[in-house]
C-alpha cells in the first residue's frame, strides 16, 4: 500500500511537470516531438529518466523487437514501459520502448519510441 502511494504523489507531481514540455521544433519524419504525445506518455517518459518508480509491475521488462519494426539490437537491448491509456481495462495498447544505449541505461540513452497501437507500428520520440 505504501508503495502505490509513493507511485501515485510521483505520478501525481510528473503529470503537472509534463503539461509543460517544451516544444523543440518540427520533429522529421517517423518521429514525434515530446509536446505532441499524450499527457500520459511525458509522464511515462519521465518516470524512465527517474528510474521509476513505475505503476506497472512489467515495467522495464526486455522488449524483444520480434515485429522487427525497431533497428535491429542485441536482445536485451530494449526495454517496455505502460502508458497508461484512459478508459482502457488493464495496461491498454499504448507503450514507450527505450534502448539503452551504449551505457546500457534507458535513463539516459534518449532513444526512445512510442506506438499507441501495441507494437504494430513506432515513432521515435523527438526531444
Amino acid at each position: 500500500m505504501k508503495r502505490f502511494l509513493v507511485v501515485l504523489a510521483l505520478f501525481g507531481a510528473l503529470w503537472a511537470f509534463a503539461g509543460a514540455a517544451p516544444a523543440r521544433g518540427p520533429a522529421p519524419a517517423g518521429e514525434i516531438p515530446v509536446a505532441a504525445l499524450p499527457r500520459e506518455a511525458r509522464v511515462t517518459l519521465a518516470l524512465i529518466k527517474a528510474d521509476g518508480p513505475f505503476p506497472y509491475a512489467r515495467d522495464g521488462s526486455v522488449f524483444g523487437n520480434r515485429e522487427k519494426i525497431l533497428p535491429a539490437q542485441r536482445r536485451g537491448y530494449y526495454r517496455e514501459f505502460t502508458v497508461p491509456t484512459p478508459g482502457a481495462r488493464g495496461r491498454g495498447a499504448r507503450r514507450i520502448v527505450a534502448g539503452t544505449g551504449a551505457a546500457g541505461d534507458a535513463r539516459t540513452s534518449g532513444e526512445y519510441y512510442y506506438s499507441d497501437d501495441h507494437y504494430n507500428s513506432f515513432r521515435r520520440i523527438h526531444e
